[in-house]
């Protein structure tokens, strides 16, 4: 059986410890900052620690017991994970949506004898496995955008919006520029441009810039493509109201504010849709021509089972771990989502989910 330490004891977190123990194949053990966390004693299979992985010295001994790390926590936390994961020869899996911290982690890989591979889950993550797939099917492609929206079912406020996930990247979505390639050229967007509108199943829908979730897509795609940008989707009117908060009142100066009127003003959801949309345009046999791929994922909608978003974003980061389990990914080094084979991703057993 593969060791894994799981960091992080929130909703992912704990979705993901879930999803791997139950495979058989992995021994899974669940790292907490808190010994009274509700996770303490919710999960049958997988062993429980309390870690601070602010401690050197403790993480390293964790770390020194498993084969695969895999990042659960804030993204402020995850440099100093690989850093240590480096130091203990462990293959380094995370989840972070923010920009910084993902190149950082580019160049710990460098000459490392393990595999680094962050950004897994939904966006970024799945979604740069399927832009990629669908680049494959041009001759030249041209055009690349990118939108996902975890929305709630049954939006009932004026923000049209449930908490689904990690507080922290939502603000970063909301506040850090957001990278795009614009006319055959790389450039840095603000958050919050950039609105349009569609409709899709007879429900109408806005997107908008925001940061992340793009991944290392720019790296991969530059000079390759003329256009290519990443845009949240969420119901109409929401744009609106998050400038408001981000703008006028100044949140994201204010970060500690604009986290504690989210986690205290919005309930969380487990009743939630994820969407997904994707549209590549290029010259195959010399016509212009557009493919696309649209798939909605539902939670369970009694909101006793998992999330659209938790059960995503676990299946997502739990194929990247099987498939470099089972060596359809690169032994060492880094490795960005893109270079992912859709094929094998939704074939695996856990990126089945995606099917």
């Amino acid at each position: 059986m593969t060791k894994v330490l799981v960091l992080g004891a929130g909703k992912i977190g704990v979705s993901i410890a879930q999803v791997l123990a139950e495979s058989g194949d992995y021994r899974v053990t669940l790292g907490e900052g808190m010994p009274d966390s509700p996770a303490a004693g919710g999960l049958g299979g997988v062993e429980h620690t309390v870690l601070d992985v602010n401690d050197a010295g403790a993480l390293g001994r964790a770390l020194g017991r498993v084969e695969v790390v895999i990042s659960a926590l804030p993204y402020f936390l995850n440099v100093g994970v690989a850093e240590a994961a480096k130091a203990s020869r462990v293959h380094y899996f995370d989840l972070t949506e923010d920009v910084h911290v993902a190149r950082r982690v580019l160049a710990l890989a460098e000459g490392a004898d393990t595999v680094f591979v962050p950004q897994c889950g939904l966006a970024p993550g799945f979604i740069s496995i399927v832009a990629n797939h669908l680049m494959r099917g041009f001759d030249q492609p041209e055009d690349v955008r990118l939108r996902v929206g975890a929305l709630p079912q049954f939006p009932d406020n004026v923000l049209k919006y449930n908490l689904t996930w990690s507080t922290e990247g939502l603000i970063n979505e909301y506040c850090n520029t957001c990278e795009a390639i614009h006319d055959g050229g790389r450039r840095e967007l603000l958050p919050l441009e950039g609105l349009e509108h569609f409709s899709l199943d007879g429900v109408d829908y806005e997107a908008f810039n925001t940061s992340g979730g793009i991944g290392t897509l720019c790296d991969t795609l530059d000079g390759r493509v003329r256009n290519l940008n990443y845009k949240t989707v969420r119901y109409p009117g929401h744009r609106d109201m998050i400038r408001m908060l981000v703008r006028d009142l100044k949140l994201c100066d204010r970060r500690d504010i604009f986290k504690d009127l989210i986690e205290h003003g919005i309930p969380v959801t487990r009743q939630d849709v994820v969407l997904i949309f994707v549209a590549v345009t290029g010259r195959r046999d010399g016509l212009l021509t557009q493919e696309n791929y649209v798939k909605k994922i539902y939670g369970d909608a009694r909101g006793s089972g998992p999330s659209a978003i938790q059960a995503t974003t676990a299946a997502g980061i739990c194929a990247m771990v099987d498939l470099h389990r089972a060596g359809k990914l690169p032994a060492t080094g880094f490795v960005r989502q893109e270079d992912t084979d859709l094929d094998d991703f939704i074939a695996n057993r856990f990126g089945r989910v995606y099917a």
